[in-house]
């Protein structure tokens, strides 16, 4: 009997071969002064084209939107011809691969801005946390607030990238709302101190958030636009004084968008699974009409168990796809996995990259 998570599933408009979702991966190594990938990028992604579909790599929407040395764009025209060739590898293994839009927010470093300029954020309030830069790890550096008159600026260049996208040939795109970057900032209480239509209550928090999926579900129609989400993660720093509340009035609200998938990280981003009294992913996975994809520390049992079960219809993985190009296959045959090389994960050339090998090279 196969199980359920090797099934084929449709998310809106997107046929997946299998429930398996290779999860974005920040790995650092495209171009920094032009934000394109490179050849090592198709063939890392054509490698794990057996995944039910694969979510690239955190890509930002503008050079704004950067906040990680060699981190790749979807902005101009070298960034699009550039992923072109990836999603064609990917379509000829028969492959589906969407675009994370993201924006960072205060996740920055001067820098990495143009002209140095500071990182742009809800609220002037430094994130406490670190970054990688040229110089490898450094402080964020303190944010500007973004003034009102911005804000049309900001939901254009989110539009603009997901029209990008779709000329460099991706079958859908993923909005990151989550991990503490800038869509996640305006949405939780810690970072959002703002007094005006984007800020205090939860309505306006959610603004900007509701106006960016407005703008892509315009081009792309919602069935091929996902979102993630961490209600609860602590990740970059942030935190809300009433999480529950805040995203059951956020869920609610995107059934409106019909959209592909909702992405919900479980927990502490790459960490603890474990919730505070009142926090509930499976309510909050209740009030969402559409496909749910789950997120955080899945092994194989877990992820067999909760597709089986209906707790979730897709199951995102990371790390073990980093070292398991073929992680479906080994999965579905209980085969046994590589292991990830920590040092290589960010960062470098084709070593710990492209050089994992697949099932059957291992037997051999």
């Amino acid at each position: 009997m196969t199980e359920k998570l090797f099934t084929p599933f449709t998310a809106g408009e997107i046929e997946a071969d299998n429930r398996l979702v290779m999860a974005p991966l920040t790995r650092n190594r495209a171009d920094n002064d032009t934000g394109e990938v490179a050849d090592m990028h198709v063939d890392y992604y054509r490698q794990r084209a057996g995944a039910g579909i694969i979510i690239t790599e955190a890509t930002q929407i503008s050079p704004e939107g950067k906040g990680y040395f060699q981190t790749p764009g979807i902005h101009t025209e070298g960034q699009v011809a550039a992923w072109r060739k990836v999603t064609d590898a990917v379509h000829e293994e028969g492959g589906k691969i969407v675009l994370q839009l993201w924006h960072v927010g205060r996740i920055s470093h001067t820098s990495l801005q143009p002209g140095g300029a500071q990182p742009v954020a809800p609220s002037a309030i430094a994130a406490g946390v670190k970054t990688f830069t040229t110089n490898g790890f450094e402080d964020t550096s303190e944010p500007r607030a973004l003034e009102l008159d911005e804000m049309p600026r900001l939901v254009a260049d989110f539009a603009r990238a997901a029209e990008m996208a779709k000329k460099a040939g991706f079958d859908g795109v993923e909005v990151h709302g989550a991990n503490g970057y800038l869509l996640d900032q305006f949405l939780k209480t810690g970072s959002n101190h703002r007094d005006d239509a984007y800020g205090g209550s939860v309505e306006n928090r959610a603004r900007l958030l509701f106006e960016v999926l407005d703008a892509v579900t315009e081009v792309w129609g919602g069935n091929r636009v996902g979102l993630r989400l961490s209600p609860f993660s602590p990740a970059n720093g942030i935190n809300d004084d009433k999480p529950q509340e805040t995203f059951e009035y956020i869920v609610k609200g995107l059934n409106r968008y019909n959209l592909a998938y909702l992405h919900l990280v479980e927990g502490a981003t790459g960490g603890s699974r474990a919730l505070e009294e009142g926090e509930s992913i499976r309510a909050l996975r209740k009030l969402f009409d559409g496909p749910y994809m789950a997120n955080n520390g899945y092994d194989r049992e877990m992820a067999i168990d909760a597709v089986a079960r209906g707790e979730a219809d897709l199951i995102a993985v990371g790390r073990p796809f980093i070292a398991n190009p073929d992680l479906p296959r080994r999965w579905q045959m209980n085969g046994p996995l590589n292991e990830g090389d920590s040092d290589t994960y960010y960062g470098g050339g084709r070593e710990g990259y492209t050089d994992y090998p697949a099932l059957e090279k291992t037997a051999a």
